[in-house]
């Protein structure tokens, strides 16, 4: 684990590429909270949601970077540097 995360250069976009949890939407399920990947601009649901989509992205791609969609929310986390941050 770092104290900074080494990844930056792998944010390649702040565009979501839906309005929802990409899985859930298509299996008819619901989440408790979004997460962006800031690599490929997936949508996926958070741990505290029953199916953890924006963790099961970054085991499946290893896009490292992803940030939290919720209104008022303006934090990302490193899942390889096990950090958070503030990016824009």
């Amino acid at each position: 684990m770092s104290d900074q995360c080494t990844h930056l250069n792998l944010v390649k976009t702040s565009e979501p590429n839906g309005e929802g949890c990409e899985e859930c939407l298509a299996m008819g399920d619901t989440w408790v909270h979004l997460r962006l990947c800031r690599t490929c601009g997936h949508v996926g649901c958070c741990d505290s949601s029953r199916n953890k989509h924006a963790t099961k992205h970054f085991h499946a791609t290893r896009h490292p970077i992803m940030t939290s969609l919720e209104r008022g929310e303006d934090w990302s986390w490193c899942f390889v540097d096990e950090v958070g941050l503030l990016l824009k």
